[in-house]
This record gives C-alpha cells, sequence and structure tokens, in this order.
C-alpha cells in the first residue's frame, strides 16, 4: 500500500494522534463509510459515551474487514462527538481500535447528532492498493 501520511514542518502539528494529510500514490480500490453510531446489530444505541464510542469503531471495522481491508487502510477519520465532555474519553477508545495508526482526521463537537440518545458518530475514507 502506498499511502503517505504528511506533517509538514510549515504547519501547525497536530494536536492528537492524526495526520495533517494523507497522499496516496496508486490505483487501488477506495472504500468511503458512512457514519457509524454506537449501536450493536439491533440498533438499540449504548448506554454510555465510551460503549458508544466503542461500538461506533467496532462498526468501522466491521465494514473495514467485509471490504477486505483494516484499520491501517484508514487514510480519513471523521468523529462527531455531542458535548466537549466526552472528549477526554474518545482517545483511549479510537487508540484501541488505530492501535498507533495515524490518518488524517477531523473530531467535530455537535450540539446533537440525527437521534437524540446517539453521543458518537464517525465517517472514513480507507484505501487498498491493488
Amino acid at each position: 500500500m502506498s499511502i503517505l501520511l504528511i506533517n509538514p514542518q510549515d504547519v501547525s502539528q497536530p494536536i492528537g494522534p492524526y495526520s495533517q494529510g494523507a497522499l496516496v500514490r496508486e490505483s487501488g480500490s477506495w472504500l468511503h463509510i458512512a457514519g457509524q453510531i454506537g449501536a450493536p446489530v439491533s440498533g438499540q444505541a449504548a448506554a454510555t459515551f465510551t460503549e458508544q464510542a466503542d461500538l461506533a469503531w467496532a462498526n468501522v471495522c466491521h465494514v473495514l474487514k467485509d471490504s477486505g481491508m483494516e484499520v491501517t487502510n484508514l487514510v480519513k477519520v471523521v468523529t462527531y462527538i455531542v458535548g466537549t465532555e466526552n472528549i477526554p474519553a474518545m482517545g483511549p477508545v479510537r487508540e484501541k481500535y488505530l492501535q498507533g495508526h495515524c490518518p488524517a482526521a477531523t473530531l467535530l463537537i455537535v450540539p446533537a447528532l440525527a437521534r437524540p440518545e446517539w453521543l458518537v458518530e464517525i465517517e472514513a475514507v480507507a484505501f487498498k492498493s491493488e
């Protein structure tokens, strides 16, 4: 796979485990993962933010796996969180799944998601060389 993670010295360095850009220089397959929420197959949102974050990341990983990819194929991740108080809980869950991989990333704090019980939603883009 040819993904080059970019962190220019002329740009403010990331404040967390992510890269400023991700450059793909090969032909291959792109996967755009729709927003994944913190709910299992039943669709019932988990009770706590941490449980929801864990399930949302697990769901991202299931989509990757069914596409023949893994977390190291992630190029870009966008995370939506309800409430700034949930930011500290997100990092350890994210690291549990990414295990040091640092794709380009954006974190947005929003007043609400599509359903009131949802506290986190993760969308992503992945690439795999052919």
